[in-house]
C-alpha cells in the first residue's frame, strides 16, 4: 500500500516532510506553514480546527506574527502610553529596566521574540549579575553590581513584556513565557539597601536641628506621611483647609501633576501642625504652599487658574514654534517650569535639605526623606486600624492596575523597630503562668535546687 504524503481539509493542506507533518494555509494574505508532528490523525484534527477558524474569521490556532524584541518593546511601551495611559515616570522605569534586555541581546543575539527561550532567560540573569551600573545614572558615579531587588524588577518587567507578546500572538503557539518558567518571584533578595528608621528621640533631635525654613517642611512630612512630591504640589487655599482641619492631596492634571497612585485623599491636620502652618502661611492666601528659600513675593501670588493659563500658553507657544505636538513627557517638562515660576520647592531640594539636617546631628544612613516608611511604622505601633493606615498612606483598598497597591503596599512601607518587637513579646507572655514558674525556679536555684558536695539530692531519694 502506497504511503499517503498529503491531504486537504478545506483551506488547509497537510503534507509529509520526512517523518513530520506540516500544514499550509493562507491567513490575511500571508502563508503559514506550521510544524504539527509525526501523527497523521493529529495533523488532520489540527487542520480541521484551523479550517474552521479560517471560515469564521477567527485567528488560526497555530498562527503568530514573528517580531524582534526591540520592536516588541516599543509596541509594549506605546501600549502603556497610548492605551493604558500609565504614568510617565512608570513608563520611564519600564523603559530603563528593559534597556538591559536590549543590551544583553547585543551580546547574545536572538532574531525573534518567539525564539527567546528559558535558556536565554537564564543567561540574561547571569548577565545581570555580572554587570556593574551607576546607581543614579550619572557617568561619573562609582559603579556597583545590581542589587537583587533591581534584578528582580528587571525580570518582572521582562516577564510582563513577554506576556504582552503572548497576548498579541508574537510567540509560538502554546509556548510558555520564558520568564514565567524561570519563576522570577522565587528569586531570593539577599542584597538590598538597608532600611534605617529614626527612633522617637532621633525624630525629636532631627526637628530640633531644623532651621526656620526646614522645620515646617519636615514637620508636615512626618505628621502626614506625605510623599515629598505631594508636599511640593500643595496649593493655597484649596489644599489646606484650616476651617475643617484637613489637608487635601488632589490630582492636578491641568498642571501636569497627579498623586503617584492617582488616589486623592484627605489627611486630618493635628492641632499642633495646624498651628504651625497658620504661622508659616501668615499673610499668604494663594500660590504654592511650600516655596523655595528666598522665593520672591511676586512668584508666590499665582492662583491655580492663572498657573493653568500660563501652562496652556507655554505649550501652545512650544507647539506653534516647532509645528509639532508635544509628547506627555515634554508637556510635563513644561509644567515643571510653570511650578518653578511660582516659587514651589522641588523634591531634589527637600532631599538635599534632609541630608544636611541628618548629617548635622550624626544620623548615619539617613540620606533621603523616606517619611512614608517612618509614618507607616508609627501608625502600626499606635495600633491604627490597617484600613485607616491604608487610606492615610493613599494606597487603594482593592489594588491598582499592576502590582503594588492596597494593604500589601502599605505593608511594604511598614517596618517594626526592635524595641517594639521586644515590648510586644513581653506583653504576649506577661499574663502566662509559665513566666512565674521560670522566675520561681531562677530565684530559688541558689538554695533549693543545688546540693553541697557529698550530700545526696533529696529528689533522688
Amino acid at each position: 500500500m502506497a504511503k499517503i504524503h498529503s491531504f486537504r481539509v478545506g483551506k488547509v493542506q497537510g503534507y509529509l516532510r520526512g517523518d513530520v507533518w506540516y500544514l499550509c494555509y493562507y491567513e490575511q494574505g500571508r502563508r503559514h506553514r506550521p510544524r504539527v508532528g509525526a501523527d497523521r490523525d493529529a495533523a488532520k484534527q489540527m487542520a480541521a480546527l484551523i479550517n474552521g477558524q479560517l471560515e469564521t474569521g477567527a485567528p488560526a490556532a497555530l498562527s503568530f506574527e514573528p517580531i524582534s524584541i526591540p520592536q516588541l518593546r516599543e509596541r509594549w511601551l506605546d501600549h502603556h502610553e497610548q492605551v493604558l495611559r500609565s504614568s510617565v515616570p512608570s513608563i520611564q522605569r519600564y523603559r530603563t529596566a528593559t534597556e538591559h534586555l536590549l543590551r544583553f541581546l547585543k551580546v547574545r543575539p536572538v532574531k525573534h521574540a518567539s525564539l527567546f527561550q528559558v535558556n536565554h532567560a537564564e543567561e540574561f540573569v547571569r548577565y545581570l549579575r555580572a554587570i556593574r551600573i551607576s546607581p543614579n545614572g550619572h557617568a561619573n558615579t562609582t559603579r556597583r553590581p545590581l542589587m537583587d531587588k533591581g534584578i528582580r524588577y528587571i525580570l518582572e518587567c521582562s516577564r510582563t513584556l513577554f506576556n504582552f507578546a503572548a497576548k498579541r500572538r508574537h510567540l509560538l503557539p502554546y509556548d510558555k513565557n520564558p520568564f514565567t518558567v524561570l519563576d522570577v518571584d522565587r528569586l531570593p533578595v539577599e542584597t538590598a539597601r538597608s532600611i534605617v528608621l529614626m527612633t522617637a528621640d532621633e525624630e525629636a533631635r532631627f526637628l530640633g536641628a531644623c532651621d526656620d525654613w526646614q522645620f515646617p517642611v519636615f514637620a508636615t512630612l512626618m505628621l502626614t506621611g506625605m510623599r515629598p512630591g505631594e508636599l511640593c504640589h500643595l496649593l493655597l487655599p484649596g489644599d489646606i483647609d484650616f476651617a475643617n482641619g484637613v489637608l487635601r492631596l488632589l490630582n492636578k492634571p491641568k498642571l501636569g501633576w497627579q498623586v503617584k497612585t492617582r488616589n486623592q485623599r484627605e489627611l486630618p491636620l493635628l492641632p499642633e501642625l495646624a498651628a504651625l502652618l497658620r504661622r508659616t502661611f501668615a499673610g499668604r492666601t494663594v500660590g504654592s504652599a511650600f516655596c523655595r528659600r528666598r522665593a520672591s513675593a511676586e512668584l508666590t501670588t499665582k492662583t491655580e487658574v492663572q498657573m493653568e493659563r500660563d501652562l496652556m500658553l507655554a505649550i501652545a507657544t512650544r507647539e506653534g514654534d516647532g509645528g509639532v505636538t508635544l509628547s506627555r513627557a515634554e508637556r510635563l517638562t513644561v509644567a515643571k517650569s510653570i511650578w518653578n515660576r511660582t516659587g514651589a520647592v522641588d523634591e531634589d531640594r527637600i532631599r538635599i535639605e534632609f541630608g544636611r539636617v541628618a548629617n548635622a546631628i550624626g544620623l548615619v544612613g539617613q540620606t533621603a526623606p523616606k517619611v512614608q516608611r517612618q509614618f507607616a511604622t508609627l501608625l502600626q505601633e499606635g495600633r491604627v486600624d490597617p484600613l485607616v493606615r491604608n487610606l492615610l498612606m493613599g494606597h487603594s483598598a482593592g489594588g491598582e492596575r499592576g502590582a503594588g497597591s492596597g494593604l500589601g503596599m502599605t505593608a511594604v512601607y511598614t517596618h517594626t523597630r526592635a524595641e517594639t518587637i521586644r515590648e510586644q513579646l513581653i506583653g504576649a507572655f506577661k499574663s502566662r503562668p509559665l513566666l512565674e514558674v521560670i522566675e520561681s525556679r531562677v530565684s530559688g536555684s541558689a538554695g533549693s535546687s543545688t546540693t553541697s558536695p557529698g550530700q545526696e539530692d533529696p529528689r533522688r531519694a
